[in-house]
């Protein structure tokens, strides 16, 4: 196709949106054929199936959801456009944001603090999800960019870029009480102690249970959380002893009303910011990288090994 019809656009649009034809009819109001031969016109210029028919449901396909994405953009400038046409401010920068359910909250609010503190107005999208799930969207333009605390490997099935952001200690927190009573003969005290753990899927938990062997320590484990965020909260009622980064202790402290009980010596948590490209062009993406490696991890150690550096599709050269 030499040129897309907006207008047939804007219609697959409104019905991914809206999910179904019948609710974009009510929407545009217009009659279903209407809709369903744009549609089909649509398809047919693009030349590849955008939904996929799962019982009475219309699901974009791989495609469709590239599309939509895209869609998303065009439209959302469309709006803007016009406001800024009846004297409304301008647009700032943009970034779409997929952040890994398992990185830490505060420290993902630390990573993208800087950009808040930019002179030029920035708009943020940020999208909390499984990594695989993010790195997905990564591939199909969905975001800009993918925080995590893992790097993607040919396994992920897309091209994308690794970039080491910087590593962290990981030290152990509790409740007033509870730190008080497991602070002497750190760590060896911890042995039978209420841990609250990351779930078995993470690549933190496997570190923490590796640390737990070597130490000879046979934790109580009493709850199991894939958020972060949630875990810290059963920290901050008493419920157990619970890891988190060294990088933002003090925050951590501040926050939740806890204690630092120790560090987990040998136990690091790195993080990576995951994209489509090797040279960065997105500013906002740059800033994230630059603030993070001189900024937040600067004083903490920033070397990682270089098989974490690589890309998902061959070796890569740090801060490629």
């Amino acid at each position: 196709m030499d040129r897309i019809n907006y207008q047939h656009l804007y219609y697959f649009w409104v019905v991914a949106k809206h999910g179904s034809i019948s609710a974009a009819c009510e929407v545009l109001h217009l009659a279903q054929p209407t809709i369903s031969g744009q549609l089909a016109i649509f398809e047919q210029a693009v030349g590849c199936q955008l939904f996929v028919k799962q019982g009475r449901k219309l699901v974009l396909s791989d495609t469709g959801r590239a599309v939509f994405h895209y869609a998303e953009e065009i439209f959302s400038l469309g709006r803007e456009l016009t406001h800024m046409l009846k004297g409304g401010a301008g647009r700032g920068m943009r970034l779409n944001l997929g952040i890994s359910d398992a990185l830490p909250k505060l420290l993902s609010y630390r990573l993208v603090e800087p950009l808040l503190r930019m002179a030029e107005p920035v708009q943020i999208h940020c999208l909390e999800d499984k990594t695989e799930r993010l790195l997905a969207e990564l591939a199909l333009h969905g975001v800009d960019l993918v925080l995590c605390d893992v790097p993607a490997t040919p396994a992920s099935g897309a091209r994308v870029f690794n970039h080491f952001l910087g590593e962290s200690q990981v030290a152990i927190f509790a409740a007033p009480a509870l730190a008080e009573r497991y602070r002497r003969d750190f760590p060896r005290c911890l042995n039978g102690a209420p841990f609250l753990l990351p779930t078995a899927n993470t690549a933190l938990r496997r570190s923490l249970d590796q640390w737990f062997d070597v130490n000879q320590i046979s934790p109580m484990v009493q709850v199991e959380v894939e958020d972060s965020g949630l875990l810290k909260t059963f920290g901050a009622g008493g419920s157990g002893l619970f890891f988190s980064p060294l990088a933002v202790a003090e925050a951590i402290e501040s926050q939740y009303g806890v204690a630092m009980l120790g560090i987990a010596d040998g136990v690091v948590e790195r993080f990576y910011a995951v994209t489509v490209q090797r040279r960065l062009k997105h500013p906002l993406v740059n800033t994230i990288l630059e603030q993070a490696q001189k900024g937040l991890f600067g004083l903490l150690g920033n070397a990682a090994p270089a098989s974490e550096l690589s890309l998902s599709a061959g070796p890569a050269k740090r801060g490629d």
